[in-house]
């Protein structure tokens, strides 16, 4: 078969599922799936009318069945599904029950080995029992901490002859690494219906596919502890901090300049009020990147001035972080370094060298250690843990990409509280 793009629609929200599904479609998208968070939201009338909006194409019910599979077969395919997945990890005697009641109402399985813990024998078990077609699928959120959605396609590709599938954070640039290890179904979901333009996104996808020449894209990507800094620097600090449950950030501190980003790693300094040879000394041991947090409990007199930032400029840090105060704020504005403060003052202290580098700190309730993440902007400071960048940084890019499509739907004539669905949302009193 010609490789198949299908595309998952994982959101809560059937109006806004319907119309990006149309955009794709004239992109070039070939299955349409109904995603398990629009089946938990909207129920099986989901599949109902995206069944009646698109009848001529394959509808796919993402039930994730892990039991009573007869009876979530037989109603997905009553409701107009063509395909309905049920788990890897479910019981031989479930997936047996799905294939068994596929069949007597027109339907077929795909089962779905996500977090499965040995694919390849799964995949073939679930041949054997009769599935029609097998997914590999990276869950999201694995893919969020830097899983890989090809570590197992080729091997599964190769050990069963029914077609697979494979989804988990393709885009334009992997789409056809998909198709050349293997896969004859390319499932994309965050690609297609985060996109501004899901009928472009469509299209520059189906066209790699064909072609076997991957397109370049910043945004739908998920990136590891070695290439965090690159995804924070296109990001916010609201964007991080909302993937953080709207947590992380410092609260009373403001930048020097405004219109400058600060993003690195921290090295922490522990001081008194006014005593400035350790952060000072801070600046020798910072490295180039890295953002200086100082704790001086939130009080004067000043202990960073222009030497200090024309030093840290020269080491090629991001940033510093002051709770506390600074002076010389005219110079520190016209170097354009990244200083965030919680005061400002004419007054300096004293070199006294009291305090600690690299340690353990609190800053507005916030514990910081040194290695965690700074991401500083015009809305304040954010921080990051070290053991949690990677998925923060990742969660941080998809309330981007979410909000670029936002953004489209309100400047063709929508509003917020339209696009945002408020009204059915808002919680029950």
């Amino acid at each position: 078969m010609e490789p198949v793009l299908q595309i998952a629609l994982d959101f809560v929200d059937l109006e806004r599922a319907i119309e990006v599904c149309r955009e794709a479609l004239e992109g070039g998208v070939d299955w349409i799936e109904v995603g398990t968070p629009l089946i938990k939201s909207e129920g099986l009338s989901a599949v109902r009318k995206i069944r009646k909006e698109f009848p001529g194409h394959k509808i796919i019910a993402d039930m994730k069945t892990i039991d009573a599979g007869r009876t979530e077969v037989e109603y997905a395919a009553k409701a107009g599904a063509n395909i309905i997945d049920v788990l890897g990890a479910s019981s031989d005697a479930t997936i047996s029950e799905c294939v068994d009641a596929a069949h007597n109402y027109g339907a077929e399985i795909v089962v779905d080995l996500i977090e499965v813990k040995d694919p390849v024998e799964r995949a073939k078990a679930a041949e054997k029992a009769g599935a029609n077609y097998i997914a590999v699928h990276t869950a999201i959120d694995v893919q969020m901490t830097g899983g890989d959605p090809f570590a197992v396609l080729e091997k599964v590709c190769r050990s069963v002859k029914v077609p697979v599938a494979c989804a988990g954070g393709i885009n334009s640039e992997t789409a056809p690494l998909a198709v050349l290890h293997g896969a004859q179904i390319v499932i994309v979901g965050g690609a297609l219906t985060k996109s501004s333009d899901a009928r472009k996104a469509a299209a520059e996808i189906k066209e790699s596919m064909k072609t076997g020449v991957p397109k370049d894209t910043k945004l739908y990507k998920r990136v590891d502890e070695t290439s965090v800094r690159d995804a924070l620097e296109m990001v916010s600090s609201a964007n991080v901090s909302d993937a953080m449950h709207r947590s992380g950030d410092l609260p009373g501190l403001r930048p020097v300049r405004h219109g400058l980003k600060m993003v690195g790693p921290v090295v922490t300094v522990r001081t008194y009020p006014g005593d400035w040879a350790k952060p000072v000394e801070a600046i020798d041991v910072a490295g180039v990147g890295d953002v200086i947090i100082i704790d001086a409990g939130g009080a004067g007199p000043a202990l960073w001035g222009e030497l200090a930032t024309h030093s840290a400029k020269q080491k090629e840090m991001a940033g510093v972080v002051i709770d506390g105060a600074v002076r010389d704020t005219p110079d520190i504005r016209e170097l354009k370094f990244p200083v965030w403060t919680k005061l400002v003052m004419p007054t300096a202290g004293e070199p006294k060298g009291f305090g600690e580098i690299n340690v353990p700190i609190k800053i507005g309730g916030v514990r910081i250690h040194p290695g965690d993440w700074a991401i500083g902007d015009d809305d304040g400071v954010v921080i990051v843990p070290k053991a949690r960048v990677a998925e923060f940084a990742n969660r941080a890019m998809d309330v981007l990409e979410k909000e670029n499509r936002l953004r489209q739907e309100i400047n063709m004539g929508s509003t917020l509280s339209q696009v945002a669905y408020l009204e059915k949302w808002e919680k029950t009193k």
